[in-house]
C-alpha cells in the first residue's frame, strides 16, 4: 500500500476471524470494501498465545461454513498455528482485499459531507462505512492489585509460551478460565510447584454421551441465548482442547498436584491474600456441570435419542486438603514463588475511533454490531448479539447480519427521485 488517498464504501479494520468473516458478506453482497490488518491475517493466534494452545472447541465446529480443516479430524482441536493458517487460506477463498501491515491511527466523521476520514500508517482512506473487527483480546490486563515492590517475575498469560522460558521455582496463576486453568495443568505435569486461585467459574463437561459440549450448547439453545442471566456477566468457562480435549476438574487437578487458593484478595509486600470463596467456587462450578448433564439427559428423553448413558460422568473426587484447609495468606517467598501468571483477561481499545459510539465508560454502544453512530459497525465483541458472538462461527453470523445492514443502506442511498433519474438517463 503506498502513500496515497483511497475511496471505498467500507472499510474493516483488523483481518482476524471478525474481519475476514465480515469479508466474506460483503463480498457476496457486492459491497465495495478494504480490510486492513496492521500485522498478519490472524496474528493473534500466531504470537498472542502459549505454544501449546489449541482451539477450545472440535474442527467440525470451530470453522466457518464454506471451508473445512482438510487435515485435521472433525472431533480434534487443532493448534494455533493451524487455526491461524486457516484463516490465510479462507481469506485467500474468499479473494478477500485484505492489505497488511498497515496500521488505522484514527477515523473521524467528515463535517459537511457522508463518511469518514481514516488515517493510516501508509496513507488517508476515505470511506462512508467502518467496521470495527479488532475483537476482544486487545490488551491484557493485569489486575491493580498487582505487587509492583517485588522482585518476583510478572506476565500476563498473553505472553506465557512454555514452561522452560520460566524462572526456577514455583509459580502462582491468577485466574482460572481456560487460559489459566490450562496453563496451571501444564507448568504442573512440567515439574512446577503450582497455585492456581479459583473465582467464580462455569465447568461444562468437555463431551457428554457421545457428543461435545459444543453440541449440547447448540441443541440446547445456548450459543443463541441472547441475554446474560443476572451476575453472569465477569464469569469465565473452563474447558480445554488441550491433550485431546478433556473435561476441567478442578478436584481432579489438586489430587494430580495443583494447590487450588480462592478468589485472589490482595498484596502486601511477600504476603498474598486469598477470598474464603474457594469451596463456594467449585461448587458453583459443579451445579453447572451438572445442569448441564441434566439439559442433556432430558433432551435425550424427549427426542428419543440413541445415545449411550454416562452415569460415572456424575462422579466426584473428594474435596481435597487445599479445599477443605483452605489457605487464605501465602508468603510468597516461602513458598518459593518466583512466578506470577495473570490469567485475567483483556480490554478493548478504541483510541483510534474517533466517533460518537460509546458509552461514559468506553464501552460499545451498539444493537447486534450497528452503532448508535450511524456508519459505525463492530463485530466480533462477546455478546454481540449472542452467547456465540466472540467464537468462530458465532462472529460467522453476526458478519452477515451486519454486512446486510450495510447493503440496505446503500439501497436507500441508491435512490434517485424522477427528476434525478430523467437527468442522469
Amino acid at each position: 500500500m503506498t502513500v496515497e488517498k483511497i475511496e471505498i464504501d467500507t472499510l474493516v479494520v483488523g483481518a482476524g476471524q471478525a474481519g475476514v468473516a465480515m469479508s466474506e458478506h460483503l463480498g457476496k453482497l457486492g459491497v465495495p470494501h478494504l480490510v486492513l490488518e496492521r500485522n498478519r491475517i490472524a496474528e493473534k493466534w500466531r504470537t498472542g498465545r502459549w505454544d501449546s494452545l489449541v482451539a477450545n472447541g472440535p474442527a467440525w465446529h470451530d470453522r466457518f461454513p464454506g471451508l473445512d480443516f482438510d487435515d485435521v479430524d472433525p472431533d480434534a482441536f487443532a493448534p494455533k498455528e493451524r487455526v491461524a493458517d486457516y484463516f490465510e487460506a479462507y481469506a485467500k477463498h474468499i479473494n478477500a482485499p485484505i492489505r497488511t501491515g498497515v496500521e488505522v491511527k484514527s477515523v473521524n466523521r467528515n463535517t459537511g459531507r457522508p463518511g469518514f476520514t481514516i488515517e493510516t500508517s501508509e496513507g488517508v482512506i476515505e470511506a462512508n462505512r467502518v467496521v470495527a473487527a479488532t475483537g476482544p483480546f486487545q490488551h491484557p490486563v493485569i489486575p491493580p492489585i498487582a505487587p509492583s515492590d517485588t522482585n518476583i517475575t510478572q506476565m500476563h498469560s498473553a505472553e506465557y509460551r512454555n514452561p522452560e522460558l520460566l524462572p526456577e521455582g514455583a509459580v502462582l496463576v491468577v485466574g482460572a478460565g481456560s487460559s489459566g486453568v490450562q496453563i496451571a495443568d501444564e507448568l504442573q505435569r512440567a515439574g512446577k510447584q503450582v497455585y492456581l486461585s479459583v473465582g467464580a467459574h462455569d465447568r461444562p463437561p468437555r463431551a457428554y454421551r457421545k457428543r461435545d459440549f459444543c453440541w449440547w450448547l447448540g441443541v440446547l439453545g445456548g450459543w443463541d441465548a441472547e441475554g446474560l442471566a443476572p451476575g453472569t456477566e465477569h464469569v469465565t468457562i473452563a474447558v480445554s482442547g488441550a491433550r485431546g480435549g478433556h473435561t476441567v476438574d478442578f478436584r481432579g487437578l489438586a489430587h494430580q498436584g495443583v494447590t487450588l487458593v480462592g478468589l485472589t484478595k490482595s498484596f502486601n509486600g511477600n504476603l498474598v491474600s486469598f477470598q474464603e470463596d474457594l469451596a463456594s467456587n467449585l461448587a458453583r462450578g459443579d451445579e453447572n456441570y451438572l445442569g448441564l448433564l441434566d439439559a442433556a439427559d432430558a433432551y435425550i428423553a424427549r427426542n428419543g435419542l440413541d445415545l449411550p448413558p454416562e452415569p460415572q460422568a456424575r462422579n466426584r473426587l473428594p474435596d481435597p486438603d487445599c479445599v477443605t484447609h483452605p489457605i487464605l495468606e501465602l508468603d510468597l517467598a516461602q513458598a518459593g514463588i518466583s512466578t506470577i501468571i495473570w490469567a485475567t483477561g483483556f480490554a478493548t481499545d478504541y483510541s483510534w475511533l474517533n466517533v460518537n459510539a460509546f458509552d461514559d465508560n468506553g464501552k460499545p454502544q451498539h444493537q447486534r454490531g450497528v452503532s448508535c453512530e450511524p456508519g459505525i459497525y463492530f463485530v466480533g465483541l462477546p455478546w454481540l448479539s449472542r452467547r456465540g458472538s466472540s467464537f468462530i462461527w458465532g462472529v460467522w453470523h453476526d458478519a452477515k447480519h451486519i454486512a446486510g445492514h450495510i447493503a440496505t443502506q446503500r439501497s436507500y442511498l441508491a435512490y434517485r427521485d424522477a427528476t434525478q433519474r430523467q437527468t442522469e438517463s
